[in-house]
Protein backbone atom coordinates (compact mmCIF):
# COMPACT_ATOMS: atom_id res chain seq x y z
CA UNK A 1 0.00 0.00 0.00
CA UNK A 2 1.60 3.64 -0.58
CA UNK A 3 0.38 6.28 0.97
CA UNK A 4 -1.31 9.68 -1.41
CA UNK A 5 -0.47 12.49 0.59
CA UNK A 6 1.03 14.41 3.74
CA UNK A 7 -0.87 17.20 5.21
CA UNK A 8 0.53 19.56 2.91
CA UNK A 9 -0.41 18.17 0.06
CA UNK A 10 2.60 16.41 -1.94
CA UNK A 11 2.83 13.14 -2.64
CA UNK A 12 4.15 11.11 -0.11
CA UNK A 13 5.62 7.43 -1.37
CA UNK A 14 5.30 5.25 1.92
CA UNK A 15 4.78 1.32 1.46
CA UNK A 16 3.62 -1.13 4.16
CA UNK A 17 3.50 -4.78 2.99
CA UNK A 18 1.12 -7.10 4.74
CA UNK A 19 2.09 -10.21 6.69
CA UNK A 20 -1.51 -11.08 8.08
CA UNK A 21 -4.67 -9.29 7.83
CA UNK A 22 -8.02 -9.51 10.08
CA UNK A 23 -11.21 -7.55 8.65
CA UNK A 24 -12.82 -6.52 11.78
CA UNK A 25 -15.68 -4.70 10.12
CA UNK A 26 -16.66 -3.95 6.65
CA UNK A 27 -14.73 -0.22 7.52
CA UNK A 28 -11.72 -1.25 9.16
CA UNK A 29 -8.98 -3.75 9.55
CA UNK A 30 -6.02 -4.72 11.95
CA UNK A 31 -2.87 -5.95 9.82
CA UNK A 32 0.69 -7.08 10.61
CA UNK A 33 2.89 -5.24 8.49
CA UNK A 34 6.20 -4.64 7.92
CA UNK A 35 7.32 -1.06 7.00
CA UNK A 36 9.41 -1.51 3.38
CA UNK A 37 9.53 2.53 2.58
CA UNK A 38 8.76 5.21 5.19
CA UNK A 39 8.63 6.14 7.94
CA UNK A 40 4.34 5.52 7.93
CA UNK A 41 3.18 7.90 10.50
CA UNK A 42 -0.04 7.53 12.60
CA UNK A 43 -2.96 9.71 10.27
CA UNK A 44 -1.55 8.13 6.65
CA UNK A 45 -3.98 7.99 4.28
CA UNK A 46 -3.38 5.02 1.46
CA UNK A 47 -5.02 4.93 -1.97
CA UNK A 48 -3.60 1.94 -3.61
CA UNK A 49 -2.56 -1.20 -3.27
CA UNK A 50 0.26 -2.59 -5.33
CA UNK A 51 -0.78 -4.59 -8.45
CA UNK A 52 -4.83 -4.08 -7.81
CA UNK A 53 -6.72 -1.52 -9.43
CA UNK A 54 -9.58 -1.66 -6.63
CA UNK A 55 -9.77 1.43 -5.42
CA UNK A 56 -9.15 2.55 -1.45
CA UNK A 57 -9.02 5.10 0.37
CA UNK A 58 -7.53 3.84 4.06
CA UNK A 59 -6.44 5.76 7.25
CA UNK A 60 -3.67 4.43 9.63
CA UNK A 61 -5.22 5.26 12.62
CA UNK A 62 -3.09 3.01 15.13
CA UNK A 63 0.35 1.55 15.23
CA UNK A 64 1.48 -0.69 18.00
CA UNK A 65 5.30 -1.71 18.22
CA UNK A 66 6.78 -3.98 21.22
CA UNK A 67 2.76 -3.61 22.93
CA UNK A 68 3.54 0.18 22.75
CA UNK A 69 1.60 2.77 20.80
CA UNK A 70 3.96 4.62 18.27
CA UNK A 71 3.62 7.68 16.03
CA UNK A 72 5.25 6.62 13.11
CA UNK A 73 6.81 3.34 11.74
CA UNK A 74 10.42 3.01 10.27
CA UNK A 75 11.61 0.90 7.20
CA UNK A 76 12.12 -2.75 7.77
CA UNK A 77 10.31 -2.69 11.30
CA UNK A 78 7.15 -4.57 12.06
CA UNK A 79 4.15 -3.74 13.85
CA UNK A 80 0.50 -4.40 14.45
CA UNK A 81 -1.38 -2.05 12.62
CA UNK A 82 -5.17 -0.67 12.62
CA UNK A 83 -6.80 0.46 9.04
CA UNK A 84 -9.96 2.40 8.68
CA UNK A 85 -11.74 3.68 5.82
CA UNK A 86 -12.88 2.11 2.44
CA UNK A 87 -11.70 -1.11 0.91
CA UNK A 88 -10.39 -2.86 3.42
CA UNK A 89 -11.96 -5.89 2.03
CA UNK A 90 -9.21 -5.77 -0.50
CA UNK A 91 -6.19 -6.14 1.81
CA UNK A 92 -4.62 -9.55 1.53
CA UNK A 93 -1.41 -11.22 2.66
CA UNK A 94 2.10 -10.39 0.80
CA UNK A 95 2.89 -14.02 1.12
CA UNK A 96 1.51 -17.25 -0.44
CA UNK A 97 1.06 -19.60 2.76
CA UNK A 98 -0.38 -17.12 4.80
CA UNK A 99 -4.67 -16.60 5.44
Amino acid sequence: MTKSSNPVGHRVEVELQIDQVTIVTPAEATATVRCMLGPVRRGARFDRIRDSAEAIDLELTQILAYRHSVEELDPVHTALVTLRGTGVQHLTSAFQGSR
